[in-house]
C-alpha cells in the first residue's frame, strides 16, 4: 500500500504550500485532440496522452535494427541487431552480453507544458529478451534533458530483474521511481515536448525478439490543490469485478515485499485482469505455495515487483503486467473527475485509482494511508463510489461504498496534510486503465473521451 505517490520534491511541495496554488498552462497533432478534453480547468488542458500503437506510428519513428510489423495488432520487433552490449544486473551482479536494436519516437509537442510525465508500454518479452524505455525532452527555457531511463522491464524474472533507476537528475528535473518530475514546479519551468526511446534486447545468436504493441506517455500539469470541486452524479451502474483482499496475504513471499498492505497494486491489477476473463494458467501458478489462497495475487506481486523500488507499486510495471495477458491493453494516465470514471464504467471499463488519506477523511475505510490503489467498479443511485478495496480483511469484505465528495477529493488533490500536520503530496488523479486490445465501439469512444487512443 504505502509508496511516495507524488514524485514532486519536498522543496517543490514547500514552495507550493507557501504560495497556496500552482500554475497551469497549454499544440499537438489532431490525433491527440481528445486529450484536450481530459482534465480541464476552464479552457486549459491539464493532461496530454500520446501513445504510439499503429503500423504508421511504428514506421514514423527512427529505427536502428527494429522493424514495424503489420496486422490486427501492429507492433515493433528486432529485425537485425544494431550491436551488442554488456549489462550488469545491479540486483544480481551478473554480467551478460545482449544484442540490441532501438526505436526512437518523433518529438511530441505536448498540449500541456508539463510538470510531470509517466511512460507506459504494452509488450511481449519471451524468455531471453527484455526492453528499456527512456524519455528525453525540451524545457520551456529551450534546453534539453538527457535521456532518462523510465524502466528496464521483462515479463519474467529469469534474465534480468525488472527495475526502475534511482538518482537520475539534471538539476532541473528528477526521476522518482516511474515519474519524470520538474524539481521546482513553482518556478515556472515546464517540459514542453518529449520523445521516447525503446531498446529491445535478446540473447546473442538467437532469433528471439520482444514485441511492443503500445508505447507512450502521459504528460500533465495538475495545479497544486488541497481540494477539488465536486462533480455531479451522472450514472448508477455496478460492474461485476472479482474481489481479492491483499490482507489475506500478509507475510507471504518476503522477497516480494511480504504481502499485506504492500500488495494493493498487484491485487487491484489482478481483479481487473480477471474481470476481462484473463488469468494465469495452472502452470504459471505452479511456483506458489499450494497452501496459499488466491495464488494469482501472489503471481501478480512477483511479476510487478520492481527490484529497485523494492515493492510492487511501480505504476507502469503494473500496467505492463496486465498487457502480458492475451489481447490486453493498458495505460497509466490521469483523469479529471469522477465524471470521467462514470464515462468508463458506463462502457464497462473499471479503473484502478491511486489515493492517500487520513482515516477520518474517507468514511467507512477504517484506515489511513500514504498511498493506496483500489478499483472503481461503479456508482450508486446517489452517485457514491463503489470500489473493490483490497485493504479489507477478507475477499468478502472487499466491496465498499465510499462517499462521492470524500473519495473525489482524496483522489484528485495534489496536496494534503498528514497526521503530523505536515504538507505532503497526493496523486492528482492517477489511474491505470486496462481493456481488451480490440475494444467495442462503445469502449473505444469512452477511452477517447478521456484522452486515450
Amino acid at each position: 500500500m504505502p509508496r511516495p505517490t507524488s514524485r514532486r520534491s519536498v522543496l517543490s511541495a514547500a514552495i507550493a504550500a507557501a504560495a497556496g496554488a500552482g500554475t497551469l498552462s497549454s499544440a499537438a497533432p489532431a490525433a491527440a485532440a481528445p486529450a484536450a478534453e481530459a482534465g480541464r480547468t476552464g479552457s486549459l488542458p491539464l493532461v496530454d496522452n500520446r501513445f504510439w500503437t499503429s503500423y504508421t506510428d511504428w514506421r514514423c519513428g527512427t529505427a536502428s535494427g527494429t522493424r514495424a510489423v503489420a496486422g490486427r495488432r501492429p507492433g515493433l520487433v528486432i529485425a537485425a541487431p544494431a550491436g551488442r552490449t554488456d549489462y550488469t544486473d545491479p540486483h544480481t551482479g551478473t554480467t551478460a552480453t545482449w544484442e540490441y536494436a532501438t526505436w526512437t519516437s518523433p518529438v511530441h509537442r505536448s498540449r500541456v507544458p508539463a510538470t510531470e510525465a509517466i511512460a507506459s508500454w504494452n509488450a511481449h518479452t519471451p524468455a531471453g529478451t527484455w526492453l528499456q524505455v527512456e524519455l528525453r525532452g525540451s524545457y520551456s527555457d529551450t534546453t534539453w534533458t538527457p535521456w532518462f531511463v523510465m524502466g528496464r522491464w521483462a515479463a519474467g524474472d529469469g534474465d534480468i530483474r525488472r527495475t526502475s533507476l534511482d538518482d537520475q537528475s539534471d538539476g532541473k528535473a528528477s526521476i522518482w521511481t516511474d515519474t519524470f518530475s520538474i524539481d521546482d514546479a513553482a518556478g515556472g519551468l515546464r517540459l514542453v515536448s518529449y520523445q521516447l526511446r525503446l531498446t529491445l534486447y535478446r540473447k546473442p545468436g538467437t532469433r528471439l525478439t520482444p514485441t511492443v504493441w503500445r508505447l507512450g506517455a502521459m504528460a500533465s500539469d495538475i495545479p497544486d490543490r488541497f481540494t477539488v470541486p465536486a462533480s455531479t452524479p451522472g450514472l448508477a451502474r455496478e460492474l461485476s469485478v472479482p474481489r481479492y483482499s491483499q490482507n489475506t496475504h500478509i507475510g507471504q513471499y518476503p522477497e516480494y515485499d511480504n504481502g499485506g498492505e504492500a500488495w494493493c497494486s498487484p491485487t487491484s491489477s489482478q481483479m481487473i485482469i480477471e474481470y476481462w476473463g484473463r488469468k494465469p494458467s495452472a502452470a504459471d501458478l505452479a511456483w506458489v505455495n499450494p497452501a496459499f489462497a488466491d495464488p494469482q495475487v501472489c503471481h501478480a506481486a512477483r511479476f510487478t515487483f520492481d527490484y529497485q523500488y523494492n515493492g510492487c507499486g511501480n505504476w507502469p510495471f503494473n500496467a505492463a503486467y496486465a498487457a502480458t495477458f492475451k489481447d490486453m491493453s493498458s495505460v497509466v494516465t490521469r483523469l479529471s473527475s469522477l465524471t470521467d470514471l462514470e464515462t468508463l464504467v458506463r462502457a464497462g471499463i473499471p479503473a484502478i485509482t491511486s489515493q492517500s488519506f487520513l482515516k477520518e477523511e474517507l468514511t467507512g475505510a477504517g484506515y489511513g494511508t500514504s498511498g493506496h490503489l483500489m478499483t472503481v467498479i461503479g456508482f450508486t443511485a446517489d452517485g457514491d463510489v463503489i470500489a473493490n478495496d483490497p485493504a479489507s480483511p477478507s475477499n468478502g469484505a472487499v466491496r465498499r461504498v465510499y462517499r462521492r465528495a470524500e473519495w473525489e477529493k482524496i483522489w484528485l488533490r495534489t496536496k494534503r496534510y498528514n497526521a503530523s500536520g505536515k504538507v505532503v503530496s497526493g496523486t492528482g488523479g492517477v489511474c491505470y486503465l486496462y481493456w481488451p486490445a480490440h475494444p467495442t465501439p462503445a469502449q473505444r469512444r469512452a477511452l477517447e473521451a478521456v484522452g486515450i487512443r
